[in-house]
């Protein structure tokens, strides 16, 4: 890990900038639904590889989503695509100061992500983070209904999670990837106050979003990430996308509405679960001010939310503490 002094006091290398989201590795046991609800509601390029594995390419890149037979129905691992060798050294000296345990992923597992090689180690609630410096890219060309996505020096998209610990989180990702603090929200959702502590890695307004429900340790969300978002470049694509989802029937959390902070417009629907109620994906064309309306939820679905909330009162939250200590007088 690099090191700069100052007079005695040691100074650690700012590597904002220099890491972005590249992946994401999803399980899930509905691997038909998975490929209908890629290819044909939101419109992606999906590529079969075998019963048990499905690919999603947004762009020139063999692989944007991992979908995998497995029982989580859940978002299970991240991938970060960082520039170069220096700042990856830097990144697992971090980790390995920190003490956590740091695995080579397999070659076969490198090939079905699209890297060359990657690296893995514990990251906040179960999801494991993993880095890579080498995307494989192809010129096969795009089978998807959408013109374009934003990716490149932006990265593939954010996530969103839900926490009890949002203050460690946001150090896990400060103390790991010098990600700096965009902005907040504060928002009223029903009997309760919403926190959202919005993280960018570079370009993107971010990468990662922290939400907590402010003054009750509880967390509502089942699913260990919240939202996934991917952002379209044409306005007209997303709002396409918006009705294929209705008209095949998936299941749509939030209508077309626009952010308050980042003026994106998007809408929010739910991913194939074998359980009541699967993480969001959000497609959005960066521009809420308005819409944003919650479809009706059914009582399967409110059971399921007030479920979780309960369940998160008697398990502990796994922030990573070797990697999410707060600064001593920090403020965040």
């Amino acid at each position: 890990m690099s090191t700069a002094t100052v007079g005695s006091r040691p100074v650690r290398r700012d590597i904002f900038g220099s890491a972005r989201l590249g992946y994401v590795v999803v399980d899930s046991n509905r691997m038909t639904a998975w490929n209908r609800f890629g290819a044909d509601a939101i419109g992606l390029h999906v590529d079969a590889l075998d019963r048990d594995h499905l690919r999603f390419r947004l762009d020139e890149r063999e692989c944007r989503f991992l979908i995998r037979r497995g029982a989580a129905e859940d978002v299970v691992g991240a991938g970060w695509e960082v520039d170069d060798h220096e700042t990856f050294e830097e990144i697992l000296g971090r980790v390995h100061a920190a003490g956590l345990p740091v695995t080579e992923g397999t070659p076969d597992e490198a090939a079905l992500r699209g890297v060359e090689r990657l690296w893995r180690f514990p990251g906040p609630k179960a999801i494991a983070t993993e880095i890579f410096t080498r995307p494989v890219t192809t010129a096969a060309p795009l089978r998807m209904q959408n013109s374009a996505f934003v990716t490149g020096r932006h990265g593939m998209g954010h996530l969103a999670v839900f926490s009890t610990k949002p203050e460690q989180l946001h150090a896990y990702w400060n103390n790991l990837l010098d990600l700096r603090l965009t902005d907040f929200i504060t928002e009223r959702v029903g009997p309760v106050t919403g926190k959202l502590r919005f993280l960018r890695a570079g370009e993107r307004h971010h990468s990662i979003a922290v939400g907590n429900i402010a003054r009750l340790p509880i967390d509502p969300i089942r699913t260990s990430v919240q939202h996934v978002n991917i952002e379209v470049a044409r306005l007209e694509d997303m709002l396409a996308a918006y009705h294929r989802v209705r008209d095949l029937g998936f299941v749509m959390a939030w209508t077309v509405g626009q952010h308050t902070n980042d003026r994106e417009l998007s809408f929010y629907c739910v991913t194939p679960s074998v359980t009541p109620s699967g993480f969001e994906l959000e497609v959005g064309k960066g521009i809420s001010i308005w819409g944003h309306t919650s479809t009706s939820e059914n009582v399967a679905g409110l059971m399921s939310r007030f479920g979780a909330a309960v369940r998160s009162l008697r398990s502990a939250e796994d922030a990573v503490p070797a990697l999410s200590t707060v600064p001593r007088g920090a403020r965040r």
